[in-house]
């Protein structure tokens, strides 16, 4: 005796919610699942991180050749010196434009 379409279906809808009740294929399947594609994600990951440690910055002499000149140098003690000089006492709150406002402010100024 052959089974016909509509209980072939039947059939395989049964085997479905039969496994699909067992908490190892609910759970464990998944995590099995995220370990083996973290495993290859991470490997994707570390092949780029290896790949861009081998690239070497630029030297001060090369930036300069490009047009990138510093001229002064910054030093924490130097940032320091100038933050001290604000006056954080007397201050005015500026409120700035909304995406979906005009600058009508900025242009009354």
């Amino acid at each position: 005796m052959t089974l016909g379409f509509n209980d072939r279906i039947e059939t395989l809808k049964n085997i479905f919610t039969n496994v699909s009740k067992r908490k190892s294929i609910r759970y464990g399947l998944p995590f099995i699942i995220f370990m083996i594609g973290g495993s290859f994600g991470l490997r994707e990951w570390t092949q780029i991180r290896y790949q861009f440690s081998k690239v070497k910055g630029v030297t001060k002499e090369e930036a300069e050749k490009m047009g990138l000149h510093r001229e002064k140098k910054v030093t924490l003690e130097d940032a320091f010196d100038e933050i001290k000089k604000l006056d954080i006492d007397n201050w005015e709150n500026k409120r700035g434009p909304r995406p979906w406002e005009e600058n009508l402010q900025q242009n009354k100024k």
